[in-house]
């Protein structure tokens, strides 16, 4: 800080010279969460994003719908990518690794450290959550949303910004198991959309569906009029995540 700045706001503390150092040295702890994360996604297209629950017991109904839904996409041909840790994320690389497609897990370190699960071919651990969320989305040809908590809505509410606000090319998104969605669901058209803050056609952006095989057919369904690969155009967004 100069001393106009000091003059400006003396309330302003001082400068810790290590800590900026650190601050600026981690930049590169950064860097390397990205380059890894590209050179190892990069081959996994086309690739389904599967959100969920962490708390979800493994004999749970929602266990087992995420681990069909995460089967047919693979046996469809499609990686499944999820969060690799327990719960969802743990039936949705569960039911991957039965199919014949790739199960990648992208696991973040949390106070609390989050234990991966067993069942990832390809697995990259995150100390940023804001890295880990780009490479969700980069090489996603679609999201599926299961049950979950506020990480689970975090990514919901970043896909549907990024979409909405045209940061990123148009994908299919699906919330899975409509009688969990619908409370939230019916926020959005009784309060968002009369308050002016979200549009009618915003609720088109994403789709409510409960059976696995609907999941699978949504998604080809989307893609029938074109490929899964990215456009020019959609690449170039893509490049500015």
């Amino acid at each position: 800080m100069d001393e106009q700045e000091k003059a400006r706001h003396p309330s302003l503390a001082p400068i810790n010279d290590a800590m900026l150092t650190r601050e600026s040295w981690k930049i590169f702890q950064i860097m390397a969460e990205f380059v890894e994360g590209f050179e190892r996604l990069a081959q996994i297209k086309p690739s389904v994003s599967i959100f969920g629950s962490a708390r979800t017991p493994t004999d749970h109904e929602d266990y087992a719908l995420a681990e069909e839904i995460a089967k047919a996409l693979s046996d469809a041909g499609f990686s499944v990518v999820s969060g690799g840790g327990p719960g969802i994320m743990e039936a949705a690389n569960k039911g991957a690794l039965a199919g014949k497609s790739p199960s990648i897990g992208l696991n973040i370190q949390l106070p609390n450290e989050q234990t991966g699960n067993d069942y990832q071919d390809i697995s990259l651990r995150f100390r940023h959550f804001f890295s880990r969320k780009v490479m969700f989305v980069k090489y996603a040809s679609a999201y599926v949303v299961l049950p979950g908590g506020f990480g689970t809505l975090d990514e919901l509410a970043e896909i549907l910004t990024l979409v909405q606000t045209g940061r990123t090319r148009r994908i299919p998104i699906i919330l899975v198991k409509s009688s969990f969605w619908e409370g939230l669901l019916s926020w959005f058209e009784q309060t968002l959309i009369p308050s002016g803050v979200i549009s009618a056609t915003d609720m088109d952006l994403f789709e409510v569906l409960d059976q696995p095989g609907e999941v699978v057919d949504a998604i080809f369904r989307h893609y029938e009029q074109r490929g899964f690969e990215p456009s020019a155009e959609e690449q170039e967004r893509l490049m500015e995540l």
